[in-house]
């Protein structure tokens, strides 16, 4: 290496730092090393542009100081091809000039230089311009190190949230696995069922069972809260309702004749609410509607526990709302609730709807409600099973307009005559 590029000190670096002298006078730049040295920097030398390019290119430079006139790549040239250069962290760059007009500190600056001193150089001046620069640097590591920890810490927090989108999208299925059969005839009744959660799981459940050969009973839940609490919550309930396992359903109770018969809804309310106060134990709540419905008469018995109002839609397109609302079920011991009956002729239907229908909100805030309802169900009316159902679900959403912040579910019973259910 040429005589020009040398290290000006030996000894210990209290700053921890390396400085660059570019100039193409040897004198100028062994009293700018000197200065140096004896603050305690260690001090690279080159006498010119393209020498000390070189060297950053292959050296570890922490600041520069460099002549603005050089032969060659000048100073302004050398602060260019620096900042070009691949660097892990920041360079500190002073331009030496002899005077400091304004067209030249615009220049510099433009140029990608930290600072300007004036030759020839004062050693205090000299120290304090240095002393900024290693101010700067050192902010710039603090800042380096914190947005390397953030870096990582984000890193973890995606492999994390991976983690948890890949259980949750199972969780999901699952979730979905408890309505097996979506679509199902009795007779010539039809049932059909929705569920649509609002992120991954829900807290929504809908479903049905057989009571017996001319009963079936139907269900609609809906857990407060949303998310994993909640899915967790209705996966425990539909075991308490299930169709696969009569003897696990506490709807149903078994006669001395070794046939199922089902306890009035009201008192299946009543059951849950202490069930989930008694031996749940949790804070959680939900509310609920079931319905018995005979298959034969129409007649339907049902309990709606804060749940939305269930809607019967008339084979004249009228729409009949049932229920008095009532509380929901594990929230308050003791509750009662109350029996609610109504009798479907043939080619009425019952629809039951969680609130992620009835409170679906416009773009203003305005809730869809039961008259937003029924205008959608008379929209729909033609429709039929599982297609109504999507034309509901397309409609609500597009009064949301796309923005369903709830989970959504349904459940639709069409009721045909008595001698088509017999058959």
């Amino acid at each position: 290496m040429s005589q020009a590029l040398i290290n000006a000190s030996e000894q210990p670096r209290p700053h921890g730092r390396r400085v660059l002298v570019v100039d193409d006078s040897r004198m100028q730049r062994r009293i700018l090393a000197s200065q140096l040295a004896r603050a305690g920097y260690e001090v690279l030398e080159a006498e010119s542009g393209e020498q000390a390019l070189l060297l950053c290119a292959t050296e570890q430079v922490d600041l520069v100081l460099s002549d603005w006139v050089m032969p060659g790549m000048s100073g302004l040239d050398l602060c260019r091809a620096y900042r070009a250069l691949p660097r892990d962290d920041y360079g500190y760059f002073v331009l030496l000039t002899s005077k400091i007009e304004k067209g030249e500190v615009a220049r510099g600056l433009a140029s990608g230089a930290n600072d300007f001193l004036v030759k020839p150089v004062n050693g205090d001046e000299l120290r304090a311009r240095l002393a900024a620069g290693e101010r700067i640097l050192r902010m710039q590591s603090e800042l380096k190190a914190k947005n390397n920890l953030l870096s990582s810490t984000l890193a973890e927090l995606q492999r994390v949230y991976d983690s948890v989108d890949r259980d949750l999208r199972e969780a999901r299925k699952l979730q979905q696995s408890l309505l097996k059969d979506r679509h199902r005839k009795f007779g010539g009744t039809e049932v059909s069922l929705l569920l649509r959660p609002s992120g991954h799981v829900g807290g929504d459940l809908v479903g049905y069972f057989p009571i017996n050969s001319r009963r079936v009973g139907l269900f609609g839940i809906d857990v407060s809260g949303h998310g994993i609490t909640s899915a967790l919550m209705t996966a425990r309930l539909a075991g308490f309702l299930s169709g696969s396992s009569p003897e696990q359903n506490i709807a149903l109770v078994l006669t001395d004749l070794g046939i199922y018969d089902a306890r009035p809804p009201h008192e299946v309310a009543a059951y849950l609410n202490a069930l989930v106060l008694e031996e749940m134990q949790t804070d959680s709540y939900f509310t609920l509607v079931y319905a018995d419905v005979d298959l034969i008469t129409g007649k339907v018995d049902l309990v709606q526990a804060g749940h939305p109002h269930p809607a019967v839609q008339r084979a004249d397109g009228t729409i009949e709302y049932l229920g008095n609302g009532g509380l929901p079920v594990g929230l308050i011991e003791g509750a009662e609730y109350e029996l609610c009956s109504t009798t479907l002729r043939p080619g009425d239907r019952l629809f039951l709807m969680s609130d992620g229908v009835t409170e679906a909100a416009d773009a203003r805030g305005a809730l869809l409600g039961e008259i937003g309802l029924r205008a959608v169900m008379t929209r729909n009316a033609k429709l039929r099973g599982q297609v109504f159902l999507e034309g509901v679900m397309w409609d609500v959403s597009e009064f949301a307009d796309g923005d369903l912040t709830d989970d959504v579910s349904a459940v639709l019973l069409e009721f045909n005559s008595a001698k088509e259910n017999d058959g």
